[in-house]
């Protein structure tokens, strides 16, 4: 096992879904980490876990955490201007209830629904590796695993899109990424995309509102017709 580690502490780590606090499996990311640390104390500064029930039926996959988002406030889309978007439309499609505050002791509540990040650490300039990313999917691959009630995965950007074909063995060539666009998946799962929530897609105008909602929408009508 690279870097050290056991074949049974990563077993460990992986009935988790999230990499231990001072994971050493991508050395460039640790040592982001360790830098965000002299720099950012208070700051949450670790893997980010995901955030909702294992019984959902809908998962939320965004690529990885923001430096002073999820990074700070150590849950997904917490803290950044995605989060704001994100978890204004959860409440509206009733995946979600209660207040958005931008801090992970806000009291909001996720209702079949949970998110996470393909990547779980902060990577400089919020770019990961094509390593990372496969190094970090292992984590999303036991996660899937686990959520038994899991019907529809909605993807937030490309590399979310990519990154969940990976974790579910299949080829990126049968199924191409666009916003709104669904995919059946051979092992039953419905995956929807979208373009990422972030500032800068919002701003230019790439993803508004109004389209944003209308993945929810899909969802929503695919989820009853799970039943």
């Amino acid at each position: 096992m690279r870097h050290g580690y056991s074949q049974s502490k990563l077993l460990l780590q992986m009935t988790t879904f999230c990499p231990e606090a001072n994971c050493s499996l991508c050395p460039r990311l640790a040592e982001f980490r360790a830098e965000n640390r002299r720099q950012h104390p208070s700051f949450h500064n670790a893997p980010v876990p995901s955030f909702g029930a294992a019984d959902a039926r809908l998962l939320i996959l965004g690529l990885a955490p923001g430096l002073k988002g999820a990074n700070c406030t150590g849950r997904p889309f917490t803290g950044d201007f995605a989060g704001d978007l994100l978890y204004s439309t959860l409440k509206e499609f009733e995946f979600a209830v209660g207040s958005y505050d931008k801090h992970a002791e806000d009291g909001l509540q996720l209702r079949d629904c949970r998110v996470a990040n393909a990547v779980r650490c902060v990577p400089p300039a919020n770019k990961p590796t094509s390593l990372e990313i496969r190094t970090c999917n292992t984590f999303l691959q036991a996660e899937l695993a686990a959520l038994p009630q899991l019907r529809v995965v909605i993807t937030l950007g490309r590399i979310a899109h990519d990154a969940m074909l990976m974790a579910c063995g299949v080829k990126r060539s049968h199924y191409a990424f666009g916003h709104a666009a669904h995919h059946e998946l051979p092992n039953g799962l419905q995956l929807v995309d979208s373009y990422h929530c972030s500032r800068y897609n919002t701003n230019t105008g790439r993803l508004t509102e109004t389209m944003f909602h209308e993945v929810f929408r899909k969802t929503q009508e695919l989820l009853r017709q799970e039943g």
